[in-house]
């Protein structure tokens, strides 16, 4: 008999969520049956989908939110749809196990019915949300005191912890209390049966001579206003030969593609929005250098970014700030600019890069070969694995 489960996606729909979707398939081809319960969103819209063998619910959604107050809006209008979706789908489907993947941490109230019937609760912790709330509005006020309280709450309930990586991990021993024995690092890590490079295409370098590419989240702390004074500063310097590419989508598009505006950068950088698979990898293979110009703070100093992994993986040399999880995942791929002289430096290094070929193909190639050996999502699965059977374990199957 399959073991049932139920796997929580609030922040993006799957399998737009390469980290959810990945999990899914790699249980479900290892003999589970998985269920998905996500939000719709554009290209992701069908109320229920069968795909690969998973079935996935699609719920209603509000409007993203762009600050505290809109932020509570959305998670509390999700977390009322979570709540009948989960009851609706134990009545049809079963499960004896709740996957919440974070954020926010507020996913254990869904779980915490569940408890009496005997299902346990995995956190797969993808975002530390006290440092997040911090990267954005850099403030410790009550909206702050109530991420720090639902992290405890989702610690104490939770029988199964999935970090991302091993500072993650620390949290949740040294902050939640977890035993080291119910906490897995499972990383991060492009599939490369399906993430690989593509041939480049010339046109979308918009007529210049090099292509700087990002994709990501278009959000506060993804550091991206960084980026814009980055472009315009290599403009400045009478760089013309320079464009910027930046995919993904997120409640800070509209304001970023102001910026550009208003900073004259509209033959130098472009916001695609959210992209197909097929377009972002023709976007990342054609160009030269990928970036992460995530902002200097504890948030990004402790998490791993899916993005550094997948430019590894196309064979791309990266510029990104001197970061402690950063530097683990990309080591001798990646140059490093300073924190503490943040858009001249990261400017220097980006040309420095562009102008040195050499460099860029040995850089390449070596974050390809650490993906290849190490980093690939294929390593990830036998600790994915252990963490539910340890919880399997604990709910006597």
């Amino acid at each position: 008999m399959k073991k049932k489960i139920l796997i929580i996606v609030e922040n993006i729909p799957v399998p737009f969520d390469t980290r959810v979707w990945n999990e899914a398939r790699s249980l479900q081809t290892n003999g589970y049956e998985v269920t998905v319960l996500c939000p719709r969103a554009k290209g992701c819209s069908a109320p229920y989908e069968l795909l690969e063998g998973v079935h996935i619910y699609r719920h209603p959604t509000a409007k993203e939110g762009n600050s505290p107050f809109g932020y509570l809006f959305e998670y509390g209008y999700a977390l009322a749809w979570e709540l009948l979706y989960s009851w609706w789908i134990f009545m049809r489907r079963g499960f004896r196990v709740i996957q919440g993947c974070n954020p926010p941490d507020d996913i254990f109230l869904v779980a915490l019915p569940f408890k009496l019937f005997g299902v346990k609760y995995i956190f797969d912790h993808h975002d530390a949300s006290p440092e997040l709330y911090l990267s954005k509005y850099e403030k410790k006020g009550a909206f702050y005191k109530i991420q720090v309280w639902l992290e405890n709450a989702t610690y104490r309930f939770s029988d199964i912890v999935m970090a991302t990586n091993e500072s993650y991990k620390q949290l949740a021993v040294n902050r939640g209390r977890l035993a080291p024995e119910d906490v897995f690092v499972v990383r991060n890590g492009p599939d490369l049966d399906t993430f690989k490079p593509v041939p480049p295409n010339p046109s979308l370098k918009y007529g210049k001579h090099f292509l700087v590419g990002y994709v990501g989240t278009m959000s506060i702390q993804e550091g991206l206003d960084i980026l814009l004074e980055v472009a315009l500063r290599i403009k400045n310097l009478g760089r013309n030969d320079v464009h910027f590419t930046c995919v993904g989508g997120g409640p800070g598009l509209p304001l970023l593609r102001q910026m550009v505006i208003d900073k004259n950068l509209q033959n130098t950088v472009n916001f695609t929005g959210r992209v197909s698979d097929e377009d972002l990898l023709e976007i990342l293979s054609t160009a030269d250098v990928c970036v992460n110009p995530d902002k200097p703070c504890e948030m990004n100093d402790i998490s791993t970014m899916i993005k550094i992994m997948e430019y590894m993986a196309l064979g791309k040399p990266i510029v990104q700030f001197d970061l402690k999880e950063g530097r683990f995942s990309a080591q001798d791929a990646s140059l490093y600019s300073d924190v503490n002289n943040q858009v001249p430096d990261f400017a220097s290094k980006l040309l420095w890069l562009i102008d040195h070929p050499d460099e860029r193909k040995r850089m390449g190639e070596f974050g390809r070969a650490r993906v290849e050996n190490q980093l690939a999502w294929k390593y990830s699965v036998k600790n994915l694995l252990a963490a539910y059977e340890r919880a399997f374990s604990k709910a006597g199957l």
